[in-house]
């Protein structure tokens, strides 16, 4: 099986996160948070080593590196961008201090998941493993995102059906973002240039949007069990590299 099926099977994979809000219909949301807490902390950890031992240390092997470095700021810079100034920010409690428009949080997912394809098609340029590693940690990064945003939805007026499937379809742009950076890899050559502008993007996400989820916790024994996750998947990515090579 090809780069691009992989690529296409991880992002349609992706999509159906935007039904994690139908969850809390059934499930102890306490619970639920308190599973997630934890898997963001080892998502953290994973992301941000991922950029550095896989995707940054693989261009490094073909590109300048004043070149990759530029790129990595690049994709950090985008993220920052599409979240900051233009209110695109996923809320992962359900609560901001701004309360976008509930088509304007579409759009704005939309844009962000268009970006997630980008990233999960890069990684896929670096090996078949690398690339189910890094959809599972864009999976785990996107669940509490998408119940954030599904939660704002329904506070904007949307039924919970109608908020349900127009989530999904902005979680369908993954899919549009994956197959365009496959053939702009594939096709044009500039594969290893698409490496350290995703590794920049893990980076964000890792420091801007994961990170300072931990830091709210004010208990300390959860602080640390998040700290001692987040080590795990540092220490994850690290023994995928050392274990490929």
């Amino acid at each position: 099986m090809g780069v691009l099926f992989w690529i296409v099977l991880a992002t349609l994979v992706n999509g159906f996160t935007a039904f994690t809000g139908a969850v809390t219909l059934w499930m102890n949301e306490k619970t639920f948070r308190k599973a997630i807490f934890f898997l963001v902390a080892f998502s953290a950890g994973s992301l941000f080593s991922g950029a550095l031992f896989h995707l940054a240390a693989e261009s490094l092997e073909t590109l300048n590196e004043q070149i990759v470095f530029l790129l990595m700021i690049s994709g950090f810079s985008l993220f920052f961008i599409v979240e900051r100034f233009l209110w695109w920010h996923h809320c992962h409690e359900g609560e901001c201090d701004v309360h976008p428009v509930s088509y304007l949080v579409l759009i704005g997912d939309s844009i962000h998941n268009f970006i997630d394809g980008a990233v999960i098609a890069a990684s896929f340029f670096v090996g078949i493993h690398f690339g189910i590693l890094t959809t599972v940690l864009v999976l785990i990064h996107e669940l509490p995102q998408e119940l954030g945003d599904f939660a704002i939805l329904i506070h904007g007026g949307f039924s919970k059906s109608k908020a349900l499937f127009f989530n999904f379809l902005s979680q369908l742009t993954c899919v549009l973002g994956g197959i365009l950076t496959y053939y702009i890899g594939a096709i044009s050559g500039h594969t290893m240039f698409l490496l350290p502008f995703a590794a920049g993007g893990f980076l964000y996400i890792s420091a801007s949007d994961l990170v300072p989820e931990l830091h709210r916790e004010p208990n300390r024994a959860r602080s640390l069990g998040s700290f001692v996750f987040f080590l795990a998947g540092v220490l994850t990515m690290i023994c995928l590299k050392l274990f490929s090579e």
